[in-house]
């Protein structure tokens, strides 16, 4: 938790020294610089009640911590918030990148690591995500509607 907080923490003292230097934050959770050559997305999803005792906190959008230097970068890439959901017959996974549109969207598996990638304009969105299992891709559904992609991986 200690960790979480010092997160959170960083990012506090970092939107101060933004703020303090003319930068804008909008409502949307954007972070843009002078001129338009930066711009942050940044936010966290909280998960509990998922078979684990803690709860899981996960970071998205494209602001990070350099390991090397250990400033506050901002990537070109965003990572999408992502939701995994087991059913019955299917594992869905549902991913949210505004401005995309199912054929922008490429997938991958290998084994049980899913790789979804996508790019429109200066939208550009990453993620790796975990699956239960392993699934076939050429059983899996991919449908996106208004920026929320669905894919349906049948057992």
């Amino acid at each position: 938790m200690g960790g979480i907080l010092k997160g959170l923490g960083d990012l506090v003292e970092k939107l101060g020294e933004l703020a303090e230097s003319g930068e804008q934050i909008s409502k949307t959770g954007e972070i843009r610089g002078s001129g338009q050559e930066m711009k942050g997305i940044y936010g966290f999803t909280v998960k509990v009640g998922l078979g684990d005792d803690k709860p899981r906190v996960e970071p998205f959008g494209n602001i990070r911590r350099d390991t090397k230097s250990g400033h506050t970068v901002v990537q070109e890439v965003r990572e999408p918030v992502v939701d995994v959901l087991e059913e019955k017959d299917h594992v869905l996974v549902l991913a949210e990148m505004p401005g995309i549109s199912a054929e922008t969207v490429q997938i991958e598996v290998h084994d049980d690591l899913l790789t979804i990638t996508a790019e429109k304009g200066d939208k550009k969105y990453r993620k790796e995500v975990l699956l239960p299992g392993r699934f076939d891709r050429e059983k899996m559904q991919v449908i996106c509607n208004n920026g929320v992609l669905e894919i349906k991986c049948r057992r």
